[in-house]
């Protein structure tokens, strides 16, 4: 039998979409009647020690992709906290080859989860660039868009993967700077040897959070409509202002999380009655009523914190900084991008992969 062919996909930095890429990338393929293989070798939870939340996010692609257990593995090897002293103390004495790891996993195409960067695993000789050397493969970068930052980037990264670099996919191009992509960006990386293989539009979907993530993150007390929790927050606002200039600015949100203090009746009622999705209360003051009955007839979830307003809206920030592919209508988002926005047969064509004789 054959060997599998494989791809391995990194980014530049952390949460830059490389497992949207992923998905984007196996579902067209497996349109096409090809089987993917997936692995995460390396798994990086900081605050996760668990198999289980080791394995939470291999296990959400490979439900997504409906994956077999040939099809797909656990990471290797975490980087934690927990571990993070155990692999220093084994210091440069530290190998471990991942062939075996990969060689298991079945598919036309097997498709490798790289590190979050292109440092990161180099303690455990697992940074991107060390198993691509290993595997002998071609790596697919994903980079989220900077006007300025992003060259320099790309440019670095060849520097270091070299012939190894098959090409990148620019990520979460807001809609001012589409021109700028095309018309410059684009046509100087291509002119410079870096295939540009997507180019995917900003989204406020895939840049929104769950209210139940928002809830878990904030430790926050449900207390109406925890049959909601699947509703998305695009962008948080603070009340703090009187009531007409609160209507105001609410009026100018869509899909919010208002922030506000739990005496402050009038400004709830006004988030209430614009584009909001939650209601996250800080101090001890419990909301009246008549606040909760309005929020159940129109079915949005009120949170209630034990936090300042200051911590809550940090946590709440540090959520949307740190956005993850975690519920379906995000992986149908991402495939629908993936779709329009990624060349799909340049990469088959790269990869030397046929599509298969049914669907041909």
């Amino acid at each position: 039998m054959a060997q599998a062919k494989r791809l391995l996909v990194g980014s530049t930095a952390a949460y830059s979409g490389k497992s949207a890429v992923i998905l984007g990338i196996a579902h067209q393929l497996q349109g096409q009647g090809l089987q993917i293989g997936y692995g995460k070798p390396l798994g990086t939870y900081p605050n996760a020690s668990t198999a289980e939340n080791r394995d939470a996010d291999v296990q959400f692609i490979a439900d997504h992709l409906s994956l077999s257990p040939q099809q797909t593995k656990a990471p290797l090897l975490t980087l934690d906290e927990t571990n993070f002293i155990q692999y220093l103390k084994q210091g440069a004495g530290f190998h471990l080859s991942i062939h075996g790891y990969v060689d298991e996993l079945a598919g036309d195409l097997v498709i490798l989860e790289g590190p979050a960067t292109l440092s990161e695993g180099r303690l455990l000789n697992l940074s991107l660039v060390e198993m691509a050397v290993e595997l002998d493969t071609s790596v697919l970068l994903v980079t989220r868009y900077h006007p300025v930052a992003l060259v320099d980037q790309l440019l670095n990264a060849q520097r270091e993967l070299g012939d190894r670099l098959l090409g990148v996919v620019l990520n979460d191009i807001p809609p001012a700077d589409q021109g700028l992509v095309t018309e410059q960006i684009v046509p100087y990386l291509e002119s410079q040897g870096i295939a540009v293989l997507g180019q995917i539009p900003r989204n406020s979907l895939l840049r929104s959070v769950s209210v139940r993530e928002i809830a878990t993150q904030l430790q926050a007390k449900v207390l109406c409509r925890s049959n909601r929790l699947d509703l998305m927050v695009e962008t948080l606002t603070i009340g703090a202002m009187n009531v007409n200039s609160a209507l105001e600015y609410f009026r100018k949100g869509r899909n919010m999380a208002v922030v506000t203090g739990g005496d402050r009746s009038e400004l709830q009622l006004a988030a209430l009655e614009t584009s909001t999705n939650c209601l996250i209360l800080t101090g001890h003051s419990a909301p009246q009523d008549f606040i909760l009955s309005r929020a159940d007839d129109l079915e949005i979830p009120i949170l209630s914190v034990d936090l300042d307003t200051l911590t809550t809206v940090e946590i709440v920030d540090r959520a949307f900084g740190q956005v993850r592919l975690q519920e379906p209508i995000k992986v149908l988002c991402i495939q629908e991008l993936m779709q329009t926005h990624f060349d799909i047969y340049r990469l088959m064509t790269t990869l030397g992969l046929e599509p298969s004789p049914v669907n041909a």
